[in-house]
């Protein structure tokens, strides 16, 4: 076995950024914060590639956090882990979402609600609400990167996004674009501009509405000691072993549209306003299916590829059949857009070079049989067809117990699809949904 130490910093901050123990579902066991770094780190070294067989541990020493870690796997990955560990908890970069929570004390607008509840789920309970920064994801390894709100609630408590809806969703959307399986853990890393996890419903929706999008621009974005998002960015999109001949950063995804989760896509209009393509009416254009380039600090040594697509749970949540499969929030058209944004992302990985203009027009001709992402997706090919049909399925029925899950497997769905009347149409015969979705 392989042994590597390394100082991932001071008790204070680091107790800031990583959540209390007592937060976690009992069942974890976790007992101090050492047990919670352990854990998380462990999980990032798993989506990072290394063995299951590494053994990771975490001691206070001099009100330092120490992290010794054992493996089979190669000396130098080890090191190059901890460095970027390290790297990622620094002053420069993971704490200055600290600096954004004093001022929400501050100002008195931390969680204006505690103590009450934002919603029915009896797992969220009362409103809640502490820091959480990018934890249990790839820290090194990641093939693409995705801006979205926060993080709900019920990671901190059973400490995994594994479990959560949107990235079980994304999971499924991601493989039927043709990212192996063993490769989809690189793909959803992701940065939050609010890096606070709370109720998952209830404090997005509009009627509570605690997070809108000056909060991320105010108190996460902004000085050099509250720049949170884009230090954040600059970091992840350029990992350790970036060539330097590349043209561009890895791909950035930005989530959200007006129909649900708007605040991504908003906040990156308000941050890169000069940049981005406007309207008739010189309104700044943050919409679906759109692509460019931006840089993230104006002296970055890299542009980066940008695509704005929708929340990954937003078609489970609003999606529907409709008679215009041509625009949201028909369930056809949001599958199609979800492929066309995962599929947008595994060009840059064939080809970190290519245009995000032409990623975007392979992507489209595939998913909807025409460069340009317009109309009804009508795919050209028989199996990509079927899948924008079994997706759908599984997106509009779904079973609330024992949590809740699409109703179907993508096997199940898929066979539902075949045997259909009108063959593929998952809005027509027997297997369309009833009452308001379909």
């Amino acid at each position: 076995m392989i042994t590597h130490s390394y100082t991932l910093g001071a008790k204070e901050p680091i107790e800031e950024l990583y959540p209390n123990p007592e937060i976690a579902d009992k069942s974890l066991n976790f007992q101090n914060y050492s047990d919670v770094i352990r854990h998380y780190t462990r999980s990032s070294l798993l989506a990072d590639g290394f063995s299951d067989l590494i053994n990771v541990s975490v001691n206070l020493s001099k009100s330092n956090y120490e992290i010794t870690l054992k493996s089979t796997d190669p000396k130098v990955k080890l090191v190059a882990f901890g460095k970027r560990h390290v790297e990622i908890f620094n002053k420069d970069n993971a704490q200055k979402a600290i600096r954004g929570k004093e001022l929400l004390q501050e100002f008195g607008v931390w969680n204006p609600m505690e103590n009450y509840h934002v919603n029915d789920s009896p797992s969220d309970g009362t409103s809640k609400w502490c820091l959480f920064p990018p934890l249990g994801l790839n820290i090194m390894g990641q093939k693409g990167l995705t801006l979205m709100h926060y993080p709900p609630w019920a990671v901190p408590q059973l400490a995994t996004f594994n479990n959560a809806m949107t990235m079980n969703r994304w999971e499924r959307i991601l493989t039927s674009a043709g990212i192996l399986p063993t490769d989809v853990d690189y793909y959803k890393t992701f940065i939050d501009v609010n890096p606070i996890a709370a109720p998952g419903s209830g404090e997005s929706e509009y009627p509570n509405d605690y997070f809108p999008i000056m909060m991320a621009s105010a108190f996460f974005d902004g000085p050099k000691d509250r720049d949170y998002i884009k230090s954040m960015l600059e970091l992840y999109l350029t990992p350790p072993d970036w060539d330097e001949d590349r043209k561009y950063t890895l791909p950035l995804l930005i989530c959200g549209s007006p129909l649900y989760d708007p605040q991504a896509p908003g906040w990156f209009r308000a941050a890169y306003t000069d940049i981005l393509p406007q309207d008739e009416n010189k309104i700044p254009q943050v919409n679906v299916m759109q692509v460019g380039t931006f840089r993230v600090r104006p002296d970055s040594k890299r542009e980066t590829p940008y695509f704005i697509g929708n929340h990954m749970i937003a078609a489970g949540v609003t999606g529907k059949c409709t008679k215009h499969p041509d625009k949201i929030p028909d369930i056809r058209q949001y599958q199609a857009q979800d492929l066309v944004a995962a599929t947008f992302l595994k060009l840059y990985h064939d080809n970190p070079d290519i245009e995000p203009e032409e990623a975007k027009r392979q992507a489209c001709e595939r998913w909807y049989g025409n460069p340009y992402g317009i109309g009804a997706p009508e795919p050209k090919d028989a199996i990509d067809k079927r899948t924008i049909c079994a997706l759908s399925q599984m997106d509009l029925f779904f079973e609330p117990l024992p949590k809740p899950h699409p109703k179907y497997t993508f096997e199940e769905a898929w066979k539902r699809c075949a045997d259909a009347e009108k063959q593929d149409n998952p809005c027509a015969g027997k297997i369309k949904p009833p009452g308001s979705k379909g």
